[in-house]
């Protein structure tokens, strides 16, 4: 392992001092806004952003269709729902109907059965 470096005063001084420098060269070495180079990325930036929006458009439009697609697609098992119950309902009473109808015939037939019997009793 190295040893420990103990940096005195006016090195960390004239560390700082030449960090402070750079950065100044650095910003002094920035293009002007009006180059050329600079303002064929800033182009470029704002075709990349229009053609997002272009995508986001559609995609939102894709989306709102989707939307739509199912709405209808609900509406339309909720339709064929409420035929199923009605049928299911109609259904329901025919048999109910239908059994009422046979319980009344069976008590025809009974109660003629009963009738007989107590005519030849007499």
């Amino acid at each position: 392992m190295p040893g420990f470096k103990d940096n005195n005063f006016v090195e960390r001084r004239d560390a700082a001092l030449k960090a402070k420098q750079d950065l100044l060269e650095k910003f002094k070495s920035r293009a002007a806004p009006d180059d050329p180079r600079l303002l064929k990325l800033a182009e470029e930036r704002r075709l990349v952003a229009e053609a997002r929006a272009v995508r986001a458009a559609e995609r939102e439009r894709l989306r709102q269709e989707d939307l739509v697609r199912q709405a209808a697609e609900a509406v339309r098992r909720k339709q064929e729902e409420e035929e199923r119950i009605a049928a299911e309902k109609a259904a329901a009473l025919a048999a109910l109907a239908a059994e009422q109808e046979l319980k009344a015939q069976q008590k025809a037939a009974r109660d003629a059965r009963y009738a007989a019997r107590k005519l030849r009793r007499r």
